[in-house]
């Protein structure tokens, strides 16, 4: 469900056949700007705006978002085509969380006995999305197993020398499915992607750019077979699938659940000793008392847990 109260969005026509478009944003629930962009620089701040580089259909787009006031976000679009920046307004919109109705999470959670005083200080948090799902899963296969720092370094050079750059701004767009299906596993070795995990990309990446598995599609049923599809794939298991599902497809349901975050965190809850880890099925059953919304628990988890705001046991 969007809602842009009484706005309307705002066309201009500009020098070389361009146009712009603008659009103002009520938020469904509490929100707040990012103040930064996002570490693999695709996302950037520029003054008070945020900024991202998209292609639709292979067209450019240029998106911006401001939040000149707390209930109000204005979101504004460069392209050659109205359609692709109305596009590149819907992605960007999605990859914020903006259009999100959080009201019956905080409802259900906010006295909730591990995550709850995390729920009440913090009620404009989100769960940080990728416009592109094709994003979050070459992100989650460069992330598998290492230090979070050197997969966004590893992240960096692959935009680098397969990404697309706007000459204008210098912003990058990520690389296509197509791009690293098409890079030979020696280039993708280069970036410090780890053999086995360079076959695994370039395999993913194959299955998306062929049209075999459609990752944007919104029909769950239909998400959940490509994850079916993907888990073929040696190398893609349930962390995998979750973290795409989680930040590309916008599914709460799902949480990363082998995240050594969490491994950590229902540990220390279900055992009182700060250095126990849980198993999975301990980690998948501290979630499922959240149900449709583990991914977003899981980011009040994490925060709880960085704020001091968790108790000894859960």
């Amino acid at each position: 469900m969007l809602r842009e109260g009484a706005a309307v969005p705002r066309l201009r026509h500009l020098p070389g056949g361009r146009i712009e478009l603008r659009i103002d944003v009520v938020p469904l629930w509490p929100f707040r700007l990012r103040r930064s962009g996002t570490r693999d620089g695709l996302l950037r701040r520029r003054g008070a705006a945020l900024q991202r580089l998209l292609h639709v259909r292979g067209e450019p787009v240029l998106v911006g978002v401001v939040q000149p006031a707390a209930d109000r976000v204005t979101f504004g679009a460069r392209a050659a085509s109205e359609a692709a920046a109305t596009e590149g307004i819907a992605r960007l919109r999605f990859a914020l969380s903006i259009d999100d109705d959080l009201a019956p999470f905080h409802a259900a959670f906010a006295a909730d006995p591990v995550i709850g005083r995390a729920v009440r200080s913090r009620p404009a948090l989100r769960v940080a999305r990728r416009p592109d799902p094709w994003e979050a899963l070459y992100a989650a296969v460069t992330e598998q197993l290492i230090e979070f720092d050197r997969a966004v370094a590893i992240q960096r050079r692959m935009i680098g020398r397969l990404g697309r750059r706007c000459p204008e701004t210098g912003l990058r767009d990520a690389p296509t499915p197509a791009a690293v299906a098409g890079a030979a596993p020696a280039e993708l070795e280069s970036f410090d992607l780890a053999g086995r995990r360079c076959l695994t990309l370039r395999r993913a990446a194959q299955e998306v750019a062929r049209g075999r598995v459609d990752l944007g599609c919104d029909d769950p049923a239909a998400q959940e077979a490509g994850w079916r599809r993907l888990r073929t794939i040696g190398g893609i298991g349930a962390w995998t699938i979750e973290a795409l599902a989680l930040h590309g497809q916008g599914r709460h349901d799902q949480v990363p659940a082998m995240d050594l975050g969490y491994v950590k965190l229902v540990g220390r809850l279900t055992t009182g000793n700060p250095k126990a880890r849980a198993d999975e099925p301990e980690v998948r059953g501290f979630f499922e008392r959240y149900g449709r919304w583990k991914g977003l628990a899981g980011e009040y988890l994490r925060v709880a847990a960085a704020s001091g705001l968790l108790p000894e046991t859960a």
